[in-house]
């Protein structure tokens, strides 16, 4: 049997000497290790979906699973905090999958000398979360790390829900002709946390978009609108959700710069910054791939919902090039969109 120690790194050291040392991980690399790395080694049908979520069968039912880790840098920012986030991370994630949440893990990583007052105002504010989301959280581990190494606490959670419909919600699913809809403005919550961890003072405040995607989303499929597929627009932003779905459904994405919405202060800020707004982190928006006859139903839908009043169309599906994204600019000039080669905005999430 070959020893497995003696296998050839599948992507060259040399490429990215400094991945065991750098902050983050988004952008190019982090879709390297998943597409070199990780789908190789492990595997498996449900793995291979490429979804926020796996889509499992247990004895006739069907069932989403999923986990995330938070390592937020700070832990409170406007519009949130590492609890919250942690929760409604894994909530929409569920929900990407077209599923109900209903149950969470919570694991913590406490750091030696985490203030007691800390760690329970986190706990307090996963506890509202999961309520806002109709969740139960069931079941947990805590583990304690020396002074130093914990960068005070971090959170991973995972989470199960229910899939109560027959439709496969997936990027696999993503046809020419579907129209691309975003469900509100983008960039608010990477801005907010640069804010704070910068010090930096803007005239406006800008506070995370951080939420729970479960009853505009739910009330999408309840009212039988064909989704073909939905991408929450975590790290790396609107750009590389969308990228990641032309690249695994194999068509051409094509968006409208003009219709993409961001507000006068984030866009400020990223120009001060020197950062792309389509490329900075959010977390409590999505990307909706709808067949062109439902586009306008699904609009008025997702208009109803607080969460998602801004919601607008801002591009369509193509044929070809397959695999790309590309963008008409404000000026009217097109371009393709790529993945950054590392990440704009590390320890976002």
């Amino acid at each position: 049997m070959q020893d497995v120690f003696a296998l050839q790194c599948p992507i060259p050291v040399q490429e990215y000497p400094h991945v065991l040392l750098a902050h983050g991980g988004g952008g190019r690399l982090m879709h390297q290790l998943i597409e070199k790395m990780f789908l190789p080694t492990f595997g498996g049908e449900a793995l291979h979906q490429r979804h926020d979520a796996a889509q499992l069968t247990v004895q006739g039912a069907r069932l989403a699973f999923t986990t995330d880790s938070f390592v937020v840098n700070p832990l409170f920012f406007p519009g949130g905090d590492i609890g919250s986030l942690a929760v409604y991370g894994t909530v929409n994630d569920l929900v990407m999958a077209g599923a109900r949440p209903l149950y969470l893990s919570v694991g913590f990583i406490l750091e030696e000398g985490l203030p007691m007052e800390t760690l329970w105002r986190i706990v307090q504010s996963m506890r509202a979360a999961a309520d806002r989301a109709g969740v139960q959280v069931v079941t947990g581990d805590t583990k304690v790390v020396e002074r130093g190494k914990g960068d005070g606490v971090f959170i991973n959670t995972s989470g199960i829900g229910v899939v109560e419909h027959h439709r496969v919600i997936a990027p696999g699913q993503v046809r020419p002709g579907d129209v691309v809809l975003l469900s509100g403005d983008i960039g608010r919550h990477g801005i907010a946390i640069m804010a704070v961890r910068e010090g930096l003072a803007f005239e406006t405040a800008i506070e995370s978009d951080s939420a729970p995607l479960v009853e505009p989303v739910l009330a999408l499929l309840e009212a039988g609108v064909k989704v073909h597929c939905l991408r929450d627009l975590t790290r790396g932003g609107l750009a590389s959700a969308v990228i990641e779905v032309a690249e695994a459904a194999g068509v051409n994405v094509h968006l409208d710069e003009a219709r993409i919405p961001v507000s006068e202060a984030v866009r400020g800020a990223c120009e001060i910054l020197g950062l792309d707004p389509l490329y900075v982190a959010n977390e409590g928006r999505f990307v909706a791939f709808v067949a062109e006859e439902d586009a306008d139903r699904a609009l008025d839908i997702l208009r109803r919902h607080p969460l998602t009043e801004g919601a607008v169309a801002i591009g369509r599906v193509r044929e070809e090039p397959r695999g790309m994204v590309t963008l008409t600019s404000a000026i009217g000039a097109t371009r393709i969109l790529d993945m950054l080669s590392g990440e704009q905005l590390p320890r976002i999430c």
